[in-house]
């Protein structure tokens, strides 16, 4: 087997000093940390050789991942919460004074009139012309009720 399938087979029959060996090769020369088990080094290792083929984790999930790592050090808790989840593709519609809007959701944001969001937010405030939640303009997320 060749590339990384190859590669893949090849770390389940390393010796221990093998695989610290590959870790400092996938790992920018850092040791591989003391105690670290076999399955959880080879598991790393596997995840860096694919990482590098395949692409890492997209900005949106490394910044969730850094906000969760965030409340988990200052609470020692965290909440998973559902978030927002559309798929690459999705045509998103909205009237507004009489004017259909179309956005298109992308890999990484929003395209709206040929141009690039980060969220949907500056989009509704271009069409309205005052601040409004993206999600809540376009309906992905209900107003908030008062109890």
């Amino acid at each position: 087997m060749t590339g990384v399938a190859g590669q893949l087979e090849t770390l389940a029959a390393m010796s221990q000093a093998q695989l610290r060996a590959e870790w400092r090769r996938w790992h920018k020369g850092q040791l591989m940390p003391v105690g670290l088990g076999r399955d959880l080094a080879t598991r790393a290792i596997a995840w860096a050789m694919q990482e590098k083929v395949h692409g890492g984790l997209t900005p949106a999930a490394t910044r969730q991942l850094r906000s969760l790592a965030k409340e988990l050090e200052e609470t020692g808790d965290v909440e998973i919460r559902k978030g927002l989840s559309l798929k690459p593709g999705t045509k998103l519609t909205r009237e507004w004074h009489g004017q259909i809007y179309h956005v298109l959701v992308l890999e990484e944001g929003f395209q709206f009139q040929d141009r690039h969001y980060r969220s949907l937010t500056p989009i509704a405030g271009e069409i309205t012309g005052v601040h409004w939640s993206g999600p809540r303009f376009f309906g992905l997320k209900e107003k908030a009720s008062v109890v």
